[in-house]
């Protein structure tokens, strides 16, 4: 497991003229700069049955700081080498917690040895999506989860059915987790500005986090439905060569943004019997 801490690392970060590190484009960086949203986002987490925490993507620690108040063991995962040397320099209480990797190619498991804990963060717009996926494949330790996003791609995770925004993203995060959206973050408290408003999310594991059906079948069935959202899904599963009775079923005139969790869960099970391959 690659660490860097704030005696190990001699890396000095390009910074500002204020001592800052520099926004960098190519990762997404848009560093929070309102202390109140910062301790609002800290404050979303319920840390309910849990002590581990692992923020992604800390920058230059605005949120880091509020969380270090709370009684929690708190890990933070970091690629950007010119931050993961700021937080060295600037949070000691973070010896040995930096994790300078990229979160979606880490082991997340083996930060806490396969205990649960829960993840948070500013994330970054262009792989946001990318981490919410990563938590669903490891729900199994991931009780918890909030975080900014933009706000559309916010929305899109929250959003019933019914609604244009309902998708991929919304049906299987839904399937795993109650999902609050908490409020909305304008522009103006970040450097750089991004050109859209942020949203908060909370995302709390169900009780019962288990489908009734192959779970295998559940992401490929949601998939294969949206890749053609606008046919009936009589129309967009026939890659499954269904006999004709069971596709006269009502749920198969429906497009995929008229079904809830629950309905696909349903269409899955009634699927199961006849799929080829799981």
């Amino acid at each position: 497991m690659k660490k860097t801490s704030s005696k190990s690392s001699q890396f000095k970060p390009q910074q500002t003229a204020e001592g800052e590190v520099r926004a960098k484009k190519h990762l997404g960086q848009h560093f929070l700069t309102d202390e109140k949203t910062a301790e609002k986002i800290a404050d979303s987490l319920k840390l309910a049955g849990y002590r581990n925490v692992l923020e992604i993507g800390p920058g230059m620690g605005i949120l880091t700081k509020y969380l270090l108040k709370k009684d929690i063991n708190l890990h933070v995962i970091e690629i950007d080498r010119d931050s993961v040397a700021y937080l060295g320099e600037n949070f000691p209480a973070l010896e040995g917690k930096v994790h300078e990797q990229d979160f979606l190619k880490y082991d997340v498991q083996a930060v806490f040895n396969g205990e649960p804990f829960a993840i948070i963060g500013n994330f970054p717009y262009n792989i946001s999506t990318q981490i919410v996926f990563k938590t669903l494949e490891n729900r199994d330790s991931i009780p918890e989860f909030s975080g900014m996003f933009q706000k559309e791609v916010a929305q899109r995770i929250a959003s019933p059915h019914g609604n244009k925004t309902y998708g991929i993203l919304s049906v299987l995060a839904q399937a795993f987790y109650d999902i609050e959206y908490l409020f909305t973050v304008p522009p103006s408290v970040f450097n750089p500005p991004p050109k859209v408003d942020s949203g908060v999310i909370r995302l709390t594991r169900k009780e019962d986090f288990s489908l009734p059906c192959n779970e295998r079948l559940f992401f490929r069935v949601v998939k294969t439905a949206f890749q053609q959202r606008r046919k009936t899904l009589r129309n967009s599963l026939k890659i499954f060569q269904l006999p004709d009775n069971l596709r006269e079923d009502a749920i198969f005139g429906q497009r995929p943004e008229q079904l809830s969790t629950e309905q696909f869960i349903e269409l899955t099970l009634k699927i199961q019997p006849y799929a080829i391959s799981t």
